[in-house]
């Protein structure tokens, strides 16, 4: 989904509580992968595996300036002969420790040795977000959930792009101190004339 199919969800969203949650959930998101400087882990279940949430996070990552969004995509069935952005098993959340950042995308309660090591990963010191389920164990360990019940107006991919978007967006501008108006044109030609993050 694009900038524009966004900003076309986003009028039709006008007025529910979606715009509120998605814009709150990515500001957690944002907040705490920037205050830690980076290190976001992003997991979902072996049925289940964000992948659009991690390509869209890191382009958001590169369109807003906010590196420390471009996330670690772990997955269930990694394989060291993987491309490198594809080949992080779940062994990488024994070693998430205080300052990284775990979201966990999920339809519905992940299983009991996933909750274990999102638990484990939580204890070390890691922050923990869900998206998914509202009700169950995962939620209950998270600091911070956006619930996307079974039968909701939204559908958990929907939702993921209005999440991601809106982490990009809440960046927080660059301080402008008393940089001249030519360095400022100068920055945005520079971001306008990037070429395009590489796509998954």
């Amino acid at each position: 989904m694009d900038a524009v199919r966004v900003a076309l969800l986003r009028d039709v969203l006008a007025g529910t509580e979606w715009l509120g949650a998605t814009r709150r959930f990515a500001g957690a998101l944002r907040g705490s992968v920037v205050s830690h400087g980076g290190g976001l882990l992003l997991v979902g279940t072996r049925e289940y595996e964000p992948w659009h949430l991690a390509a869209h996070l890191v382009d958001e990552a590169a369109w807003s300036g906010t590196p420390e969004l471009a996330p670690t995509l772990v997955r269930h069935d990694a394989r060291p002969s993987d491309p490198a952005h594809l080949a992080v098993g779940l062994g990488r959340l024994e070693a998430a420790r205080r300052g990284e950042t775990l979201l966990v995308v999920a339809p519905g309660e992940p299983t009991a040795p996933l909750l274990e090591r999102v638990s484990d990963a939580r204890r070390a010191g890691a922050t923990l977000l869900s998206l998914g389920p509202g009700a169950g164990e995962l939620p209950a360990l998270a600091h911070e959930t956006l619930a996307v019940p079974e039968g909701a107006e939204l559908d958990l991919d929907t939702v993921q792009h209005l999440v991601g978007a809106a982490a990009g967006e809440n960046a927080l501008p660059s301080p402008r101190g008393h940089r001249r108006f030519r360095d400022r044109m100068s920055r945005l030609a520079d971001l306008l004339t990037a070429p395009p993050p590489a796509r998954w």
